[in-house]
């Protein structure tokens, strides 16, 4: 059995669409620079309104990853 040490960062990401679509972004941008990313919790969702609707998403997620 294999053991791995993980280190933690935290995201925020945004969408107009959803609040995946904000998660996606954010690890979606990280993935361009941190390597071995295995899981996500979200933290914090937000959400900006403007006429009475939902305009923006902010969802922030704690990314672990191994080490190598």
């Amino acid at each position: 059995m294999s053991h791995h040490t993980y280190k933690h960062i935290e995201l925020t990401g945004s969408s107009e669409k959803s609040m995946e679509d904000a998660v996606q972004n954010a690890i979606g941008k990280a993935a361009e620079s941190v390597k071995h990313m295995r899981w996500f919790e979200m933290v914090d969702t937000r959400g900006h309104i403007e006429d009475g609707r939902v305009a923006h998403w902010q969802v922030t997620v704690k990314v672990g990853f191994t080490l190598e």
